[in-house]
């Protein structure tokens, strides 16, 4: 192999990697598919200290991998490496782009995840598949009992208080089979109800042991589901400039569409993670309901903007703060001051 590789770009699949090599001028020394077995071998037979990939399915694993091979890894964004796609797309040309656009140096990267953050972030978006299946549930079940003449006001709890008294009602217009399917329609609700407060529980314990979820959650709106969240989404609060750059990754600052010297600002850009982004706008939706009880500086901006642009506006903008604060948490690991 040749000993002027500077830079390896590898596009990521399950069993078969396309692995392309570039020299310091960027020129292309090799572009070959190689097994999951072969890939660590291959990389320490070359003296590139830098690798590139997609931050995709897996780039997670294998930036971890690779990284205790002593490699330099880097992680881009999909979006950001297909303008560097040139004529049409495959394997090859994808392994291409990503040395092409991991050669700009305005590039910017994803930062690779540790297994304790990629166990968080798998409970949350289990602790989400379940909640979004016991709402289509909840809407089965109350749109077939409106088939039968039954009527149910919305929200979950009056399923659960109501189906078990309906299932046993012998007077209404529910049959033998349909009582039979709605009590394991019931079933099935209570066993969603359990896992939801199982895994709930178990995010809420990782929140009460680890240091940084604590100094999280001493922000207003934050709770051990947005102080978790947050630590496994924002990995090290370092790699970010300033809170600004932090509430962008998360996509609550303002879309920009300016052109000619006037700048235009629409609605938020609504980029990054958006369970992220849906917690921290519910935490603040719940901190805006009690900051007129309070007379701090926080509470005052927060209960004037409320007045001048609504409530709805409030508490994405609210959202905005409260993440920048976070990251000035997190960054300096000291608890939040309340400002007079």
């Amino acid at each position: 192999m040749s000993k002027s590789t500077t830079r390896i770009g590898i596009d990521l699949a399950k069993n078969t990697f396309q692995v392309c090599a570039t020299d310091i001028t960027g020129k292309v020394i090799f572009n070959k598919k190689v097994s999951r077995k072969q890939l660590p071998q291959l990389l320490a037979n070359q003296d590139a200290r830098e690798v590139v990939m997609e931050a995709c399915a897996s780039a997670h694993y294998w930036s971890r991998v690779f990284n205790q091979m002593g490699l330099n890894v880097k992680l881009i964004h999909p979006g950001y490496v297909k303008p560097y796609i040139k004529t049409n797309k495959n394997d090859a040309a994808d392994a291409e782009a990503l040395c092409e656009a991991a050669s700009r140096p305005q590039m910017r990267f994803v930062q690779a995840k540790t297994v304790e953050q990629q166990d968080i972030q798998a409970m949350h978006r289990i602790r989400e598949r379940r909640v979004t299946q016991r709402t289509r549930l909840c809407n089965q079940i109350r749109g077939l009992l409106a088939e039968y003449g039954i009527i149910l006001a919305q929200g979950i709890g009056t399923i659960r208080k109501q189906l078990p008294l309906l299932v046993d009602h012998r007077e209404n217009a529910l049959t033998t089979i349909g009582r039979q399917l709605f009590l394991e329609l019931y079933q099935e609700l209570v066993a969603l109800d359990q896992q939801v407060a199982d895994i709930t529980m178990r995010i809420e314990q990782i929140s009460e042991c680890h240091p940084r979820c604590q100094a999280l959650m001493t922000v207003p709106g934050v709770g051990p589901m947005v102080a978790t969240a947050l630590y496994a989404a924002m990995g090290s609060p370092a790699n970010y400039r300033n809170g600004r750059e932090f509430a962008a990754f998360l996509g609550l600052v303002p879309r920009q569409h300016s052109s000619g010297g006037k700048a235009i600002l629409k609605g938020i850009s609504k980029r990054g993670d958006r369970q992220m982004r849906h917690l921290l706008i519910q935490g603040a939706q719940a901190a805006l309901q009690h900051m007129h009880k309070r007379d701090d500086r926080l509470s005052r901006w927060a209960c004037k903007l409320k007045a001048q642009k609504g409530h709805g506006k409030a508490v994405v903008a609210l959202a905005n703060k409260l993440s920048r604060i976070c990251w000035a948490v997190a960054l300096n690991n000291t608890p939040y001051q309340v400002a007079a």
